[in-house]
């Protein structure tokens, strides 16, 4: 019938271990430091926060991104709202239903 076939590995399994080789090595001779390259001519850009506002322009940066919060904490309470009017509207005619029978 049908038989599997299992790979053989030639590779050793489990943990090998080698044997550790000692060499003598003779004291390091003092070697002159590498020569200093010279900086790039063009500078690399960070931008950073502070970076960010004086790119954009003064505090125009700022003002957005308190915007969008202010924007976004808005709506929330806006759903929330929404959501809790919802709910009281279903719960009272529930209740009045209730009363009716």
């Amino acid at each position: 019938m049908l038989r599997p076939k299992v790979p053989t590995n030639p590779a050793p399994t489990g943990i090998v271990t080698r044997t550790a080789v000692v060499q003598h090595t003779p004291v390091p001779t003092p070697v002159a430091p590498a020569p200093v390259t010279a900086l790039p001519s063009r500078p690399t850009v960070q931008l950073t926060p502070g970076a960010l506002v004086a790119l954009v322009g003064g505090g125009t940066a700022v003002v957005l991104v308190v915007g969008a919060v202010l924007v976004s904490m808005l709506l929330a309470v806006a759903i929330t709202a929404a959501s809790l009017t919802i709910c009281s509207l279903v719960i009272r005619s529930l209740m009045n239903a209730q009363q009716q029978r």
